[in-house]
């Protein structure tokens, strides 16, 4: 059973500030879960330095977010002034933890559980796991900590943090990464808001896809990395537009200098590219960019809120979520309950099912990427039961069944713990 009072640290969060990749997506959304469930979730980020420190949002979740001083000094991202936030953060948060939330909650009785996410937060849980020893108040408080990434990794100190938390991956995927550690990890997927499973907004999809007029869509959101497979992407919109489609690429990354890598390779592939910038947040004045222009890659440059990418996504005729390494494939799901079809990669997405409920790539040859996306323009009906079948897998996967896994987890770990 899951404890009524939780605890999440995590350095990503629902602020713009902290929202780089899908690990600020995962802990907002389940924060949100578990408060919809009556629990009361405590979520501690790295947070916008203009916003309040501690505020109330949806019910049963207060946001706390940490080491503010040091974002006003770093307004980058949450990432920015990364050493100096983990010192704070190793430093300052167990002692509350343990004073404010553990301590509080054995004196009636209670439990709490505490999920740390992700490499900067390693010695924080070790701290708190030797902190709440030395007030002997250890067996109040379940202690996780969950892998999303290998980021880091090499910066763990393995031995002593298995000892003082219940490990956690997002995936099978992750579960053998760990396992090249020497470190046994419990499995407890990501999951999806419930609300995205009523798709996306269906007049700003209208609206696109009256832009994107009679041409092939194709949508890549992501990190310019690497891993990401960007490579590929332009490497199979070439080999499409060489076969006579005309497609169009509508790329959305980041501000990662591999972006020059990508761009460069759209020219080297006689790929014209357009960068559309504009200020706001206005969906609007985006499908009318879209609509006029002709160059077969598009560079967004934009902040695109979750209604509108959602859109994006069921608007196009695929997205291409085709990394290579990729630990859960967050974006494939959304993709799924948004009404569109994903492209997935072949590691963490153990949901996609290749052309049953997506496209698989098995490798990073954009060649492999083309001749699966000419086949998805040629076959309506394929098209057809791949946007079906995603929205029958995604609803597999929102909070509510993550939490019954996670509940149950618990108690095993609980149980050992005795």
């Amino acid at each position: 059973m899951i404890p009524r009072n939780v605890a999440i640290l995590s350095f990503e969060g629902p602020d713009r500030y902290a929202s780089i990749g899908g690990l600020g997506t995962r802990v907002t959304q389940l924060a949100r879960a578990l408060g919809a469930a009556g629990h009361r979730v405590e979520l501690f980020f790295v947070g916008d330095p203009h916003a309040e420190a501690i505020e109330e949002t949806d019910p049963g979740v207060t946001l706390r977010r940490w080491s503010q001083w040091l974002s006003a000094q770093h307004p980058r991202n949450a990432y920015d002034g990364e050493t100096a936030k983990i010192h704070d953060w190793e430093s300052s948060v167990p002692p509350w933890i343990v004073d404010r939330l553990i301590a509080p909650a054995h004196a009636a009785g209670e439990r709490v559980l505490v999920i740390c996410e992700e490499w900067q937060t390693a010695n924080v849980a070790i701290a708190i796991d030797r902190t709440a020893r030395e007030r002997g108040l250890r067996g109040a408080v379940t202690l996780m900590w969950n892998a999303n990434n290998t980021y880091g990794f090499e910066k763990i100190h393995w031995p002593t943090l298995t000892r003082a938390a219940a490990v956690t991956a997002v995936s099978k995927y992750m579960k053998f990464e760990l396992a090249q550690w020497g470190v046994h990890a419990l499995v407890i997927p990501n999951g999806i808001d419930q609300a995205l499973l009523e798709g996306a907004d269906p007049g700003r999809t209208a609206v696109l896809r009256k832009a994107f007029g009679e041409r092939p869509i194709y949508v890549k959101v992501g990190r310019f990395d690497p891993d990401k497979n960007w490579l590929q992407a332009i490497d199979a919109l070439a080999e499409v537009r060489a076969a006579g489609i005309d497609a169009q690429l509508i790329a959305r990354g980041g501000k990662e200098p591999y972006g020059d890598v990508v761009f460069g390779r759209a020219r080297d592939r006689q790929l014209e590219v357009c960068r559309l910038d504009y200020e706001g947040a206005d969906w609007n004045e985006l499908a009318a960019r879209l609509a006029v222009i002709d160059s077969p890659v598009v560079h967004v440059r934009a902040f695109l809120d979750e209604a509108t990418l959602y859109a994006l996504y069921a608007a196009a005729d695929v997205v291409l979520a085709n990394s290579g390494k990729e630990p859960f494939g967050l974006v494939g799901l959304e993709v799924m309950a948004a009404g569109g079809i994903v492209v997935c990669g072949a590691t963490g997405e153990e949901y996609a099912e290749p052309f049953v409920n997506a496209i698989v790539c098995d490798t990073g040859d954009g060649r492999e990427l083309a001749t699966y996306l000419r086949a998805l323009s040629d076959d309506r009906r394929l098209a057809d039961e791949l946007r079906a079948n995603g929205a029958q897998t995604a609803a597999r996967y929102t909070w509510a069944n993550v939490l019954e896994s996670l509940g149950r987890k618990i108690a095993y770990v609980d149980a050992i713990a005795k």
